[in-house]
């Protein structure tokens, strides 16, 4: 059980004279003075930093395990669970019942201290301890206020149409037809205050979401979104906001705190030190309610995690972990139960409350919901048909002649009285005239009371000031795009980061690279007793060629398994590049670097296995060689691999794809037909097969030894019909043909070399260590267009 405090409503005493510390006791009050349902936990955690953070204030043991000696007090008289402080479980009676009325009916002018606010001091006392005296507020700031105007935005959709037959005889044509998606859409949101979209489906609701969150082609939107009065530029946004998708995009293998502090790695700046992430963390944690789930890994369908709810509260914490002054949600509540939408929309209360513009699309709000909204978008069609509070709407409906009666859910009502009307001849042209009107009135009665609001700059500077933006810069010039950092961290921290999240990922979930290196063990082992001590005679010799062929085809088969590892982390990916968690170089890097360990051990394994074996010469010279070029192959066919899955997007189609190629290249690779022989409209292919450079250099380690004799004497007539006939026959066939030749043949004359054996399968035109470095640069070739790929596919806006 997790006693809640009660705080007097006193301010702490005012002759404290370390500023830092005045700064937190006066932060701390305002939380305490507020009436804000926030939960004991965070309070408690908060209490406990600043005891840490400053040990020379005197203080007394009491149950929670200090007590401060101002006028800060706390009582045992209301001993509850975090649980029951949220006042939406259950019916109460007495002054807890009042909370959620006294919440929706409060000012939203105040603006709470972030959770920078809190941990931007902890740990800083002595860091500057003369700076001066006396307690001095935060600077006052205006609200920020994101406005859009006009915004259009239409997309042509193919249909085919029968012609008269008169025109042309009824043949079926494709004609484009233009659809509205956004109609002159406008409105504004403010700071601390959550606005959400609502409609039916195919409304529009996540296509203004997008607009507004600038994932619409600049080409394709009309209209202007503004913060503060000044055109968002995409660099901008991208750094002082967030956007959370409608699906979970998590991995299934990380706890929940596990994924919160990787993604504090990424958002936080280095200059933050791990113990203040890691607090950050923590803090949020409390923030999101996740407490008891922190332990807990997320879990998908084979392995049992969190909760639907919590699950969605993780997803909004990886994206709120710098504090974004903007936040949009593509409907956050959708297939949670009441109480979990009810938990995840309290949360976003609370991030509004904290300093941000919370903008989310929603189908159907319940009644518990619509308290804790502050403005209410309805749309119809791509066309707005209500733009205010939610207790507007019996106003608006009773003005427009359709009260909502008295016991009637007003959403419900709103939303089935704009489906009428929509399936109707008229359609909602006169509700949308009506709300326009409507819109109008409000605005002539608003504008005299609208203060001024700060500049962009200004506003910015302020919100960085009090910890808001902690992936922000300290100094902002008058180019706002240039003095706020596009990225967190360097290049090289985000390629640790990465690596060390891989690697985490791997290591919990090793069934594919267990399944690789079973198909590496199994195909080694029957290649081994297949082509066990294979001889130099003719037969051998075909047969060593054989199994290289087999060899060098079968690392890149193995290779498929890497199709499915990015395309389940496609769209985390995108999300996360979206707005700028990491660079997609540091994507690419980091994902080279890994997969090396891997490739070296798979190539030890199966050159092990297979080359003492099956007889292959070289000696210790030869395995090492023969273990590059294994190496060499697994390189450039997962490059490749690697490459296609950021192509295609569906795990069937990428097997397909890969097979079909890999069946290609093993054709003419070389093995099947030689060089010589394969037609000159196809030698170009030749060249092009991955499968040709490691086949070509195994083959020039096999037989590069000028002192090895693969074929003498009689052995000359084993390849042919003659190769049944008996010795003594083959010697006189022999003797003849020295007779005839003017040659001296004899039964140890040697008649084939390896030289002889490489021109003839026609592997001569380039050499062995030419033919590794070509493999290798193939490799990082395929890698520079997956990163290309990912350059062009992971835009992640619609056109």
């Amino acid at each position: 059980m997790t006693p809640k405090l009660k705080f007097s409503k006193s301010i702490f005493s005012p002759t404290i004279t370390n500023p830092r510390f005045a700064f937190f006791l006066h932060q701390f009050n305002l939380i305490a003075t507020r009436n804000k349902p926030t939960t004991s936990s965070f309070l408690i955690r908060s209490f406990k930093i600043f005891f840490e953070s400053y040990p020379q204030v005197s203080y007394k043991k009491s149950v929670f395990g200090a007590r401060i000696l101002f006028p800060l007090h706390f009582t045992m008289s209301d001993t509850m669970s975090m649980a029951s402080d949220l006042p939406f479980l259950g019916p109460r009676s007495g002054p807890s019942s009042m909370e959620l009325q006294q919440l929706s009916r409060r000012p939203k002018h105040h603006v709470s201290p972030t959770l920078g606010e809190l941990l931007q001091f902890v740990g800083d006392a002595n860091s500057s301890p003369n700076v001066g005296h006396g307690v001095s507020d935060p600077l006052p700031t205006s609200p920020f206020v994101l406005s859009f105007n006009s915004l259009t935005y239409s997309v042509k959709v193919p249909r085919k149409t029968v012609l008269p037959t008169s025109l042309g005889g009824g043949d079926k044509v494709e004609v484009s037809n233009t659809k509205v998606l956004l109609d002159d859409i406008s409105g504004e949101a403010r700071e601390g205050e959550i606005m959400a979209v609502l409609g039916a489906s195919g409304s529009g609701k996540s296509t203004l979401i997008d607009a507004l969150a600038n994932r619409i082609a600049k080409g394709s939107l009309k209209g202007t979104v503004t913060l503060n009065g000044e055109i968002l530029e995409s660099k901008l946004l991208k750094v002082i906001s967030a956007y959370v998708m409608q699906d979970d995009l998590l991995f299934p293998m990380l706890t929940v705190e596990e994924t919160l502090m990787f993604s504090a790695e990424f958002r936080l700046p280095r200059t933050l030190s791990k113990s203040k992430k890691r607090a950050r963390v923590q803090a949020l944690i409390d923030q999101l309610g996740l407490r008891n789930a922190a332990k807990t890994i997320i879990g998908d369908e084979g392995h049992r995690g969190v909760s639907g709810g919590e699950r969605r509260r993780v997803s909004i914490g990886i994206d709120i972990i710098h504090d974004p002054i903007v936040l949009f949600l593509d409907e956050p509540t959708s297939g949670l139960d009441s109480t979990s939408a009810f938990m995840v929309v309290k949360v976003l209360q609370r991030i509004a409350q904290s300093g941000s513009i919370v903008i989310m699309s929603i189908h159907q709000p319940s009644y518990r919901l619509m308290s804790l909204l502050d403005k209410l978008i309805f749309l119809s069609r791509g066309q707005m048909v209500f733009s205010d509070s939610p207790s507007k709407l019996p106003e608006f409906f009773a003005q427009f002649g359709n009260p909502i009666p008295e016991n009637e859910d007003r959403t419900e009502f709103a939303l089935d009285f704009i489906r009428e009307l929509e399936m109707s001849d008229l359609g909602t042209k006169r509700l949308v005239d009506f709300n326009k009107s409507w819109a109008r009135n409000k605005n002539d009665d608003t504008r005299s009371h609208q203060g001024a609001h700060l500049s962009l700059k200004d506003a910015i500077s302020a919100s960085i000031s009090r910890g808001k933006l902690v992936s922000g810069a300290t100094n902002i010039d008058s180019n706002l795009s240039s003095s706020v950092p596009r990225f967190a961290n360097s290049f090289w921290v985000d390629v640790l980061v990465i690596a060390k999240r891989s690697m985490l990922n791997s290591w919990r979930s090793p069934e594919l690279y267990a399944i690789r290196l079973g198909a590496i063990i199994v195909t080694g082992t029957i290649l081994a007793t297949m082509f066990r001590k294979l001889d130099n005679s003719p037969r051998g010799i075909q047969e060593r060629i054989g199994f290289f062929a087999f060899a060098m085809s079968t690392m890149f088969y193995t290779c498929a398994e890497a199709i499915p590892v990015f395309l389940q982390e496609r769209y985390i990916f995108m999300r996360e590049t979206a707005y700028n968690a990491y660079r997609r170089s540091s994507y690419v890097v980091s994902h080279s670097i890994m997969s090396i360990p891997s490739l070296i051990f798979l190539s030890f394994v199966f050159a092990c296995i297979t080359f003492w074996a099956v007889g292959l010469a070289g000696g210790t010279m030869g395995f090492f060689t023969f273990l590059l070029f294994i190496f060499a192959s697994f390189w450039v066919g997962s490059s490749f691999v690697t490459f296609l899955s950021g192509v295609v997007t569906h795990v069937m189609l990428g097997y397909t794809v890969v097979v079909a190629v890999l069946a290609y290249f093993l054709l003419f690779s070389g093995f099947f037909i030689t060089r010589d022989r394969i037609p000159a409209y196809w030698l170009w292919f030749h060249y092009l097969s991955l499968v040709k450079y490691p086949y070509q250099g195994v083959l020039q380690n096999e037989f590069d030894d000028p002192m090895e004799c693969f074929v003498r004497g009689t052995q000359i007539f084993d390849n042919s019909p003659l190769g049944a006939i008996p010795d003594s026959m083959k010697l006189k066939l022999l003797k003849s043909m020295s007779q005839t030749l003017g040659v001296p043949l004899t039964s140890s004359t040697c008649l084939t070399t390896g030289a002889d054996i490489l021109k003839r399968q026609g592997v001569t035109d380039i050499n062995k260590w030419g033919c590794f470095w070509i493999t290798i640069a193939l490799g990082f070739f395929f890698r520079i267009l997956f990163y290309f790929a990912l350059l062009v596919g992971s835009k992640n806006k619609r056109r």
